[in-house]
């Protein structure tokens, strides 16, 4: 179904101040657009200052900032006001340090998506929903492979595997994904795209910025995951083509559907190898691959995250993702991966959160 959108009418933005936000606020005002930006606080400079220095460079766009809780059902009618495309990024991304998984992150992040969607429900202007999800709602653990008929993870596949006790944070997508659809399919005068990435990385535009998929990279660079790594395939993508793909899927006429956002699974090793060749010998990078009864004895102190079920489904299994429809349907050229980690780890030297050994 084709649908034109007009690209003078304001874009929402939810979540504006995040590491992906930024990104593609920093694209849609270069094209021009005036953008609704929602933050949870204004008022907090330090979440704000990054995207009011992007406004600033931005030649001819504008934008507006609104206060808007994810859990505050009324928060979202304001900012949407005229817009005919919303883009929701907006959820939490944590994946340790949290009591109850259904507090911290299945209840915001499905009460977050639909707060948003009922408020789209109630906005006539709205044409198009752009939804950030995650390859966390296609699949559970690397070990889900084994049991796909293709051997590949593709858009038509669904996460069978997590639960509110495994793998919590890749059920919260998970659920927030199906509730999305559910509004979408109750109604017809608006689309949903979604936006399915793996692991994002490359540069921040902000130095605050705070994710797993950072903190991922810290760890192969600050000596914590010295001297070796589990054998663990994660699947990569480049913020700045994450963000792009947004873009073009909140403009263009016949994007519909899910979207896997994927660039290559390296292994953990085949990541510090990459580093260790730009960056030498003077950070604690790596060097070989530890067997699984010890990763599993280990990952008890290390982070309460890998669990033993954890390590059993993810470690020595292979992993694999089909990009083809959003090279296809969107376009999206992708950058080497290579360039992705170098830049992400000059900004964590650069901004000091990385130090020589």
């Amino acid at each position: 179904m084709h649908m034109i959108i007009d690209k003078t009418r304001p874009v929402m933005v939810t979540g504006a101040s995040g590491y992906i936000a930024n990104w593609i606020v920093k694209l849609l005002l270069e094209q021009g657009c005036t953008v609704h930006g929602t933050v949870r606080d204004p008022n907090n400079e330090k979440s704000v200052a990054p995207l009011k220095k992007i406004a600033a460079a931005a030649p001819q766009g504008s934008l507006k900032l609104f206060k808007a809780d994810l859990l505050d059902k009324a928060a979202f009618d304001a900012p949407m006001q005229g817009c005919e495309v919303v883009i929701h990024t907006a959820s939490p991304f944590v994946v340790r340090g949290f009591k109850d998984a259904k507090e911290a992150l299945i209840r915001p992040a499905v009460e977050g998506t639909r707060n948003v969607l009922e408020a789209v429900n109630r906005t006539q202007s709205v044409k198009r929903v752009v939804l950030t999800s995650s390859v966390a709602a296609v699949f559970g653990d690397n070990a889900d492979l084994k049991k796909n008929p293709r051997g590949i993870f593709n858009e038509e596949d669904w996460n069978f595997s997590s639960s509110e006790t495994h793998q919590p944070y890749s059920y919260s997508k998970f659920l927030a994904e199906k509730e999305a659809w559910k509004i979408h399919d109750a109604q017809q005068r608006w689309q949903l795209v979604t936006i399915n990435p793996s692991m994002v990385g490359g540069p921040a535009l902000t130095r605050n910025s705070a994710s797993t998929s950072i903190d991922t990279l810290r760890g192969l660079g600050n000596g914590r995951l010295w001297p070796g790594v589990p054998f663990m395939r994660l699947a990569w993508v480049d913020v700045r083509d994450v963000a792009q793909a947004h873009v073009e899927a909140a403009f263009r006429p016949d994007a519909e559907g899910r979207h896997i956002l994927s660039n290559g699974e390296p292994s953990m090793l085949e990541v510090a190898n990459i580093l260790r060749r730009h960056f030498g010998t003077a950070y604690k990078f790596p060097v070989f691959e530890l067997p699984k009864f010890l990763v599993k004895w280990f990952g008890r102190f290390m982070d309460s995250s890998a669990t033993p079920k954890f390590i059993e489904q993810n470690a020595g299994h292979d992993l694999k993702f089909d990009n083809t429809r959003s090279r296809q349907r969107l376009g999206i050229q992708y950058r080497p991966l290579e360039q992705t980690f170098v830049d992400h780890f000059q900004q964590l030297l650069d901004d000091g959160l990385i130090r020589k050994k």
